[in-house]
């Protein structure tokens, strides 16, 4: 490696990947990055880099690369890092510190696991420990392709299966197998293990609901209507137990039933246009997401689709896997389903069409529809999908007159489903209120159900309940 590739690297900052160090003297904090770079995605530490992206060196030695790599050695599992030197001048060099992502993660630093957020190292708590552990074993020790056990195929919905079949070869993603034999199908669609008995996959896509009830509680969909924007009151409350594409069917059928349609009139034509006020194509795109990248080990999670006067929400037990975030789902990336084996069979189906593009015609979908971007919020063990539209208004009575900068702040809120922090509230509203003015219309809000915080202190972010 050469100063000029230094210099590059450095001209991109500090990233999940990169981190800078001003000399090898912070060799245990390096040591903890190279630790969280193991567990993410890899990444470079450069000894001889200040951290606002001055390349400086240092005097390299033998001794220092000795004491360098005496550091390396309390990371577990053993590592060998690739150590390079780069001249800066005739006397100091950066020493360039390069690792892939481990084999054998979580790897821990002197007994304790790291992991990145950006450009930030921090310390991983036992519970996302174990959820690295449970990504590398995800290939081959997963809930989906463990054994049914007492599950025959008297128990699965054989009806389904051929339909999952015949709509596969319509789509022409499955040759015809030349037999309708239900066992010979879910051999195919890699359902059953080495010795014929069903794998938990199987039940989850076509088990009889009895048998799901009984078993598989965690096989439920749950659907409701509430007045208004928060939770205290239902119009209309509802949970169903049964294989996926069951419910897919009945969430289908719950916005047929709840979901206002809007009209409007273009021009040059006589009749009306109307549209469901969410796209149902982006609504079924979270909703498959849902089924296909839930947590099925939860036996009390489920799928939640719940419609407020401002928003849709689509809930899945479980949480963002493999270094993904929120904001990452919307660009281009990697689609590693949690489920895989039930995701290939959706495929089957020609419900997914491109895997790692679901979030994105979610995005799609509700720019052509005049929506603002649906969020995605990982947190409390469940992911959600928001779509909000813009005809909401927020009611001016709610068991007492709101005072206009109240229904100021519920409009700023209403246009930032993703929260914003005190600060931002009041940047917003300009010269309509003081800070004390604003905390106090929020406490009153948050005591009214209409707004709740994320978080305490000043580093709340405040949205619509």
């Amino acid at each position: 490696m050469k100063l000029a590739a230094i210099a590059a690297l450095v001209a991109q900052g500090e990233s999940e990947t990169l981190e800078f160090k001003r000399s090898t003297g912070t060799r245990r904090k390096g040591a903890q990055t190279i630790c969280a770079m193991l567990n993410h995605r890899g990444g470079q530490v450069l000894f001889g880099v200040t951290p606002e992206g001055t390349i400086i060196g240092q005097d390299v030695s033998d001794r220092t690369i000795e004491q360098l790599s005496e550091e390396f050695r309390n990371i577990e599992p053993t590592i060998l890092p690739e150590i390079r030197r780069v001249p800066v001048t005739k006397r100091l060099e950066v020493l360039a510190v390069s690792v892939k992502q481990g084999p054998f993660r979580p790897y821990r630093y002197r007994g304790s696991a790291y992991r990145r957020v950006g450009n930030t190292t921090l310390s991983m708590s036992g519970h996302e420990s174990q959820q690295v552990l449970l990504e590398r074993l995800h290939s081959e020790q997963r809930w989906e392709n463990q054994c049914a056990e007492g599950w025959s195929i008297d128990d699965l919905d054989q009806e389904e299966i051929q339909r999952t079949v015949e709509e596969a070869i319509r789509r022409g993603r499955l040759a015809d197998p030349g037999t309708r034999q239900p066992t010979a199908l879910l051999r195919g669609f890699h359902l059953l293990l080495a010795d014929g008995t069903l794998k938990r996959s199987a039940a989850v896509l076509f088990g009889k609901k009895a048998c799901l009830e009984a078993e598989l509680p965690q096989c439920l969909l749950r659907v409701a209507r509430f007045r208004g924007v928060g939770r205290a009151e239902f119009r209309d409350n509802r949970q169903f137990r049964g294989h996926a594409f069951y419910l897919l069917a009945q969430a289908e059928n719950f916005l047929v039933e709840n979901v206002q349609v809007a009209g409007r009139i273009e021009a040059n034509r006589l009749d009306r246009v109307d549209e469901p006020l969410y796209p149902p194509a982006a609504v079924r795109e979270a909703l498959i997401n849902a089924f296909c990248h839930r947590d099925y080990t939860m036996a009390g999670g489920s799928v939640g689709l719940a419609l407020y006067d401002d928003r849709l929400e689509v809930t899945s037990a479980g949480t963002l896997h493999f270094g993904l975030t929120p904001e990452q789902l919307f660009g281009p990336h990697e689609s590693i389903p949690w489920n895989p084996l039930i995701a290939k069979v959706f495929y089957f189906r020609g419900m997914i069409e491109q895997w790692g593009r679901g979030t994105i015609r979610m995005l799609e979908l509700a720019n052509l529809a005049g929506l603002p971007p649906p969020a995605i919020q990982d947190r409390a063990g469940s992911v959600s999908v928001q779509f909000r539209h813009s005809r909401y208004s927020p009611p001016h009575r709610v068991g007492r007159d709101l005072t206009e900068r109240q229904r100021m702040i519920l409009t700023v809120l209403q246009q930032s489903p993703g929260g914003l922090a005190l600060r931002e509230i009041c940047a917003r509203l300009g010269q309509q209120g003081s800070e004390r003015q604003v905390r106090e219309d929020l406490a009153a809000l948050r005591t009214l159900g209409l707004a709740a915080p994320a978080g305490h202190g000043r580093g709340a972010r405040w949205a619509l309940a």
